[in-house]
């Protein structure tokens, strides 16, 4: 579309090629001077003509314009036409209107801005393929040059002159309001809402007063309103600053922990530590080192740097650390060896440094790493853990490296030493080790007595009988045993502990607790009176088997009944007789069910036994050379062996399980009343002691409890 401008009445918009035609009839009634009209001499061709034009107009739908006004509207339509040589156009009036060109018709106008028109024909290279309709107009109207508009567009210079040129009845409503948007809206006073609403002369006061209470109360909530949200910002900033300084507190932020802490440890001495007396002397002279250290340095001695305690759980490693620190008064540095271990870089080592500076600005003092084999592992090249070694390798720089640090003792302790790396266990870091192993019966004695002193305890109670029937607990087991029977005289409203909750803890921990609620038939019942009764009789008259402690058919753990043995003193080593013996015994079981019940009515009750027993078998031929046929030889790994070996092994073993089943067959038929009587004496009280079984196999009668 096309659109004409002009500041006549009405706006009229035609297409561009409507136009151009009608502009064909009228080239005869175009004059020779810019922007008129040129009438014929002739009246007859001047009425045709006019006439053709009004036909021309009417079908455009411009009737209402008359010639003048035409002639007009072509002046503003071709304002550039000019006299033939006229090489420029006439100088505008100013205006309201500026010209913004697009684009041109070629490349080369758009690069080098050949804007407001030229003239064709000048150059070829300008000009245009194929002529437009306005150049093909001007060739037939006969004047040349003609200077056009070439693809451009006039806008307005402000929105103010818009406003201006364009009247309110013929602008659009949807740019009414983007015209209008910079008006602000009007103000409304309380006077014209009054009479907007229709409010009563007589009710304006009242109207006036409850605009006002409103208003005060719409600013009072407002006012609360502010504050509320000033006290929660206020909130959130304390909240937000305690959260960054938190975080600052973090490995992550600040890259290294605060200062450590050392510990007074005066109250614990060797005195508390018991069982291990080897330990305490080896441990000794480091003491005397911290005490005195003048006097190992006089003569030119030195302590070793490092002291490795390697033991089982529950040992005391822990204890005699302390116990150390506490002999030479001194400052005690705990660490354990997972805190050095972090996700973030870096983090381990600046641990290891910051408990290294504050050990040797108290020296002397005593560090002590427990689980020591989680940060001084064995190096390894991992591409997942890149930065594993850097923790290790600042404690071995820390250990011995440039920087002395004399007065600082560290003590590790651990329970996998193999699993420490080579260089950590050199001498010069931790170069002293000393084994912390499991009491034995003496120390399990003095550990009982020391932890018995601390509960209300019946006078009657022996030691020494708990600690013969607890072989292999640790120090901390034994803590736990005496634990437990406390708390079992306090459930059953006891004033002290007696034996009979010593006895019930030791059960506990071994086999588990009691299955009271288990429901056994009659049937099982007697099976398993039989089971346990044929292990103590087997037990009592085999001359190297262990004296019989307890016999029981209550349910504990996974086993309906137990029979427990009490050494008389820890076996270091054991005899092939008392091998043999224990075999015997575990046989005793099953023997004594197809002996009462029949081949056809044993019970899976003896698998247990007999794994016990063919372990045994198995070490005696391959581990301990005990087999007349296979000579004195180990056989580590059968899988190597040639299968004739392994076909003699399996042969040996199965002749030593064949003899021990033999040999408690023998027994028990040779003893059948004793093994009856036991029998029925567990079905009537479910748990004898060694002097029921004593009793009840002399053909004693036992009380009644």
């Amino acid at each position: 579309m096309f659109s004409l401008y002009s500041t006549l009445q009405p706006q009229v918009t035609v297409q561009l090629s409507h136009l151009i035609n009608a502009f064909h009839s009228l080239k005869s009634s175009i004059g020779s001077t810019p922007g008129r009209v040129q009438q014929r001499d002739h009246a007859s061709e001047q009425d045709v003509q006019i006439t053709e034009t009004i036909w021309n107009l009417r079908e455009l739908g411009l009737t209402d314009l008359g010639v003048g006004q035409l002639d007009e509207l072509v002046t503003n339509l071709l304002p550039c036409i000019v006299q033939q040589g006229a090489l420029s156009a006439p100088n505008p009036a100013k205006s309201l209107w500026r010209t913004s060109h697009s684009s041109t018709g070629s490349f080369f106008h758009n690069k080098h801005g050949f804007s407001g028109g030229r003239i064709c024909g000048a150059s070829s290279i300008f000009c245009r393929q194929s002529s437009s309709p306005l150049q093909t107009l001007d060739a037939d109207m006969q004047f040349r040059p003609l200077w056009q508009q070439s693809r451009s567009f006039k806008t307005l210079k402000s929105r103010t002159r818009r406003l201006q040129v364009e009247p309110e009845g013929f602008t659009p409503s949807f740019m009414k309001s983007f015209l209008t948007r910079d008006k602000g809206q009007e103000v409304e006073t309380l006077d014209k809402l009054l009479k907007t609403k229709n409010i009563p002369t007589g009710q304006h006061d009242a109207f006036k007063t409850g605009f006002a209470e409103g208003f005060i109360k719409a600013q009072a909530l407002s006012q609360r309103t502010q504050e509320a949200l000033r006290r929660t910002r206020l909130i959130l900033l304390v909240l937000l600053l305690v959260g960054l300084y938190g975080l600052s507190k973090t490995p992550f932020m600040s890259g290294m922990d605060s200062a450590v802490d050392p510990v007074q440890v005066k109250n614990v001495t060797f005195e508390h530590v018991k069982g291990v007396e080897e330990a305490k002397n080896e441990l000794q002279e480091v003491v005397e080192f911290l005490r005195n250290p003048q006097k190992f340095t006089v003569l030119g001695g030195k302590l070793p740097k490092g002291v490795l305690l390697v033991g089982p759980p529950g040992t005391g490693k822990t204890l005699l650390a302390r116990a150390v620190a506490g002999e030479a008064d001194v400052p005690f540095y705990y660490a354990s060896g997972s805190e050095f271990d972090e996700m973030f870089v870096g983090v381990g080592a600046s641990r290891i440094r910051n408990l290294f500076r504050e050990a040797k600005n108290n020296a002397p003092c005593v560090i002590f790493i427990d689980e020591l084999d989680s940060v001084g592992g064995k190096r390894i090249e991992s591409p997942m853990h890149p930065y594993s070694r850097q923790t290790i390798n600042q404690l071995l720089a820390e250990m011995d490296g440039f920087k002395p640090n004399e007065g600082v003792i560290i003590i590790g302790a651990t329970n996998f030493p193999e699993a420490l790396d080579s260089a950590l266990i050199r001498p010069g870091r931790f170069d002293m080790q000393v084994n912390v192993p499991r009491p034995d019966v003496k120390g399990r004695t003095e550990i009982l007595k020391w932890y018995l002193r601390k509960i209300k305890v019946d006078t009657a109670v022996e030691p020494g009988i708990i600690a013969r029937g607890t072989v292999g607990f640790t120090g901390a087991e034994l803590e736990n045993l005496v634990n437990q029977a406390a708390l079992k005289a306090a459930v059953d409203g006891k004033d002290m502990v007696t034996i009979k909750e010593l006895e019930f803890a030791k059960d506990k921990i071994l086999m588990g607790p009691e299955r009271k609620s288990a429901v056994i038939d009659e049937k099982n019942k007697q099976i398993t009176a039989y089971h346990e009764s044929g292990h103590a009789i087997v037990a009592y008259y085999t001359k190297d088997a262990m004296p019989i402690n307890k016999a029981t058919i209550m349910p504990r753990g996974g086993t309906l009944g137990h029979v427990s043995m009490l050494p008389e003193n820890d076996r270091w080593s054991e005899t092939r007789s008392q091998l043999l013996a224990q075999m015997d015994v575990s046989m005793g079981g099953r023997v004594a069910e197809e002996l009462t019940f029949g081949a056809e009515f044993i019970t899976t009750g003896a698998s247990s036994d007999f794994e016990g027993a063919t372990k045994i078998a198995k070490m005696m031929v391959t581990r301990f050379g005990m087999s007349e046929k296979l000579g004195v030889m180990t056989y580590s790994d059968q899988t190597k062996q040639s299968p004739e070996t392994q076909a003699a092994i399996e042969k040996e073993i199965r002749i030593l399980l064949r003899d021990s089943y033999e040999r408690a067959k023998a027994l028990l038929k040779s003893h059948t009343k004793e093994h009856k009587n036991l029998a029925e004496a567990l079905l009537r009280y479910e748990t004898l002691d060694a002097k029921d079984i004593q009793m009840v196999l002399e053909g004693k009668t036992l009380e009644t409890r």
